[in-house]
């Protein structure tokens, strides 16, 4: 059973804490949703002001939407289109600061400022992106991406 801890020390810190727990709450379960759901789960609960944490998944050449928290999301995205899509396209990480100077950004959640997808891969094969959203611009830095980063590669270890 899972039980809320308070996280301490630096935001390095903090989120070797989160990881720990990732890793722990993944071990053991085969299910492919169930840990997609339980790490958007964990990382909405760990992250401060942030309105949407979730995956989209690779699916009939597009991506689809799969765990999240948050408010109802964009069902389909195509390759190349929004964060996410370009994210797909170009198969690296987008930091987005402010999301509206990005040319095609989807406004899934009006509310939204700035957002960091991940690209996720199974075998080498694109899985789909891990996609954070907040209400404030620049919100995600490097440490951000670097440890958001490794959260995805927990992830697809347990894919």
């Amino acid at each position: 059973m899972f039980h809320v801890d308070t996280y301490n020390g630096t935001k390095e810190q903090q989120y070797e804490q989160v990881l720990t727990q990732l890793e722990a709450l993944l071990t053991g379960e085969e299910d492919q949703i169930a840990n997609l759901a339980n790490a958007a789960a964990l990382l909405h609960f760990f992250l401060a002001e942030v309105n949407w944490v979730g995956f989209y998944i690779w699916k009939e050449e597009q991506l689809v939407l799969g765990p999240f928290q948050g408010l109802p999301a964009c069902v389909r995205i195509p390759k190349g289109k929004g964060v996410c899509g370009t994210a797909i396209e170009k198969r690296e990480t987008m930091r987005i600061a402010n999301v509206h100077e990005f040319p095609g950004h989807i406004a899934c959640d009006a509310n939204s400022q700035s957002e960091i997808v991940i690209p996720m891969y199974k075998d080498k094969l694109i899985f789909g992106v891990l996609d954070i959203d907040s209400p404030i611009t620049n919100r995600f830095d490097e440490v951000d991406e670097r440890y958001l980063k490794q959260f995805a590669d927990i992830v697809q270890s347990h894919l």
